[in-house]
């Protein structure tokens, strides 16, 4: 099943297009004379190196809070704004002990992250992982850089303004690059010192970016930052220092076949009667069929993924309407595509302690590339849960229950089907491979799941992880290296 990333693909094809051409008006003789005395013409590519701490945008251990705190060593990034393309390589380990990421707490692990014009991706062990979900991000960094919003305020038809901050006169630019992101660039001196953006993002609707750049220097002819601080949804998203700079390197970042030719997959495979794993992807789904609506366990990434993924479960009980999702944490890419699913007419069930988060976000509309919730009109309707909450039709009985004392989120949620002995989790277990040894130290998160099911006390057969494959319940208790209860 094909996804609604080629509108956007397509726009920003156009952009590209656009700036290889040099735009297709002319710009403000005041912005040309600015572009060239910072010689952005000339800089047609750039790779800059440094080391500082960044914060992991979306995984809040708590939702509505700070985003959790990575230590970033090194940290660099390569642009080819010929082509629009990027590569960031980052060497990353955690700095503080809740929130999610995925990130380890002592071993280091390197992040390699791509954009290419209408494509993005992360290179794993197994080759290219097709990410659309992080193509407008990545746009959006790429072309805040302070040679990229350059060129794309000279394609977008900048304003440009003279104002006094701080007893001293400065240039701002103003455009809108459509579809995609809208900024204002401060220029002190000549030189972009600060960029205030706003993006589309799935959780939230939109979000505000505020980027500085401080500390110039020459390098090699071309004047660049040597600080870059960022702000992201209220919260710090990064402070680095760059410690080198090398203008115009060959680079050469070329889009893999497999990340050319990837579509979203949507698979249904029946696990229980009127019980269904709905995978295909990274993120899973659980769908739930009660005597005259379904229920929806997980709304995961964004409209690209969720919407696909209500369309499948419409047709396995055709004329049921999908009543409730229920979201299993407010990480982003958990809960990306709740608005698609409110926007669908679906109640969103959540832990008591994201009910006013989840309230406050869904009542944003994009107004830059409004989203399925926009477009419907709908008001969320969000309903808490405080420790346990029953949904039953007389004949099946879903359970949803607070996951207790997780360092990966405070507001955790799993389902359980007791006359199918089903548990639903995220991240708390994620199975590996078919056949796979146990890891050689513990996770923390599945110690700490086999904690809540000992409290729990009921039976369990199989689990349905929201990553992964469903597995029996014997392998969380190889991988914590405990015997399963009987």
């Amino acid at each position: 099943m094909t996804v609604r990333w080629t509108q956007v693909a397509t726009s920003i094809v156009a952009a590209i297009g656009m700036l290889a051409a040099g735009g297709a008006a002319a710009a403000d003789p005041a912005l040309e004379r600015a572009a060239a005395a910072m010689r952005v013409d000339d800089l047609k590519t750039v790779r800059y190196t440094g080391d500082g701490v960044g914060w992991t945008f979306g995984q809040a251990f708590e939702p509505g809070g700070a985003w959790p705190k990575v230590r970033l060593n090194p940290w660099t990034r390569t642009i080819d704004y010929r082509t629009g393309a990027m590569r960031d390589e980052h060497v990353l380990t955690r700095a503080e002990a809740t929130g999610g990421g995925g990130y380890p707490h002592t071993a280091p692990q390197r992040n390699d992250q791509f954009l290419h014009g209408t494509h993005a991706w992360n290179q794993a062990a197994a080759g290219p992982a097709p990410g659309p979900r992080f193509i407008m991000e990545r746009y959006h960094a790429l072309w805040t850089t302070p040679y990229g919003v350059m060129r794309a305020a000279l394609r977008n038809d900048a304003k440009v303004a003279t104002r006094v901050v701080g007893g001293r006169n400065v240039t701002t630019v103003a455009f809108t690059d459509p579809g995609r992101f809208r900024a204002v660039a401060t220029l002190d001196e000549g030189r972009v010192v600060r960029v205030d953006s706003r993006l589309p993002e799935p959780n939230f609707g939109e979000t505000d970016v505020v980027t500085r750049y401080d500390g110039w220097r020459d390098f090699g002819g071309f004047a660049f930052p040597t600080r870059i601080t960022q702000t992201a949804g209220g919260y710090p998203t990064l402070d680095l220092t760059i410690r080198d700079v090398v203008p115009n390197p060959p680079v050469d970042i070329a889009l893999p076949d497999a990340v050319r030719t990837a579509t979203e997959r949507v698979t249904a495979d029946k696990v229980a009667d009127g019980v269904w794993f709905i995978a295909g992807g990274s993120h899973n789904s659980v769908a739930i069929e009660m005597k005259d609506h379904l229920i929806l366990v997980e709304a995961p990434l964004n409209d690209g993924r969720t919407l696909p993924v209500l369309e499948q479960v419409k047709k396995l009980a055709p004329g049921k309407p999908i009543r409730y999702v229920i979201n299993s944490h407010a990480h982003f890419d958990h809960a990306g595509g709740v608005r698609a699913a409110v926007g669908d007419g679906a109640t969103l069930i959540t832990d008591q302690r994201g009910k006013a988060y989840f309230e406050r976000v869904l009542a944003t509309r994009g107004t830059i590339a409004p989203d399925h919730l926009t477009k419907s009109g709908r008001k969320a309707k969000v309903v808490g849960v405080n420790g346990r909450h029953v949904l039953s039709d007389g004949t099946r009985t879903v359970e949803i229950l607070r996951m207790e004392d997780s360092n990966h989120s405070d507001a955790m949620l799993m389902v359980y089907l007791p006359k199918e002995r089903l548990l639903v989790e995220a991240d708390a277990f994620t199975p590996g491979p078919p056949n796979a040894p146990p890891p050689a130290q513990v996770n923390p998160l599945n110690a700490n799941l086999v904690e809540n099911l000992a409290k729990f006390g009921r039976p369990i057969d199989r689990i349905l992880p929201l990553h992964g494959r469903v597995v029996p319940l014997a392998d969380l208790y190889t991988a914590v290296g405990a015997k399963p209860p009987n």
